[in-house]
């Protein structure tokens, strides 16, 4: 039962179901991190810009910052947590940043490896050009996105080379 304060939710989050009463204002970033324990979902500037936070909303990549815990009822969530296979092993997209340095300090990665899932989900065969495009709407403070461009290019080449799931 809710009130004008809570709303019940009901959400699958990385395959698991959970149905939780939630304050209206919750962020979905802090409901994954506090209510879920799924700290992988960093929060860096909290107004959207930095893409620390990007998770998938059925399938989309959105920011987690930005959206309601509410607003998230009936749908399915995946964090970086949720990208690994069912024993572990990395994605393809998170073995290509830790195969070429697109790691670095790593609190910025979680955002990235999924947007540029999603990303790849739409676009499987991109250009540079492109992949440079598709990571605007992330930062990275410690370097350069060479790395992170590597990262990108050889998880598209892989995920070419395996074919679909």
């Amino acid at each position: 039962m809710s009130d004008a304060a809570t709303v019940d939710i009901r959400v699958r989050v990385n395959g698991t179901r959970r149905r939780e009463t939630v304050p209206a204002r919750l962020t979905l970033a802090d409901f994954l991190r506090v209510n879920c324990g799924l700290t992988g979902t960093h929060l860096g500037c909290e107004h959207g810009v930095c893409g620390a936070c990007t998770v998938l909303l059925d399938g989309e990549a959105v920011r987690a910052c930005l959206v309601f815990a509410v607003q998230a009822d009936g749908a399915e969530v995946t964090t970086v947590e949720g990208l690994a296979g069912p024993h572990g092993e990395l994605s393809t997209v998170q073995a290509a940043f830790r195969e070429h340095h697109g790691l670095q300090c790593g609190f910025c990665t979680p955002g990235f490896v999924v947007s540029v899932t999603a990303f790849l989900a739409e676009n499987p065969k991109p250009t540079d050009d492109e992949i440079r495009e598709a990571l605007t709407g992330n930062l990275c403070r410690c370097t350069g996105y060479q790395g992170i461009v590597n990262a990108v290019r050889a998880a598209a080449e892989n995920s070419v080379a395996e074919g679909p799931a």
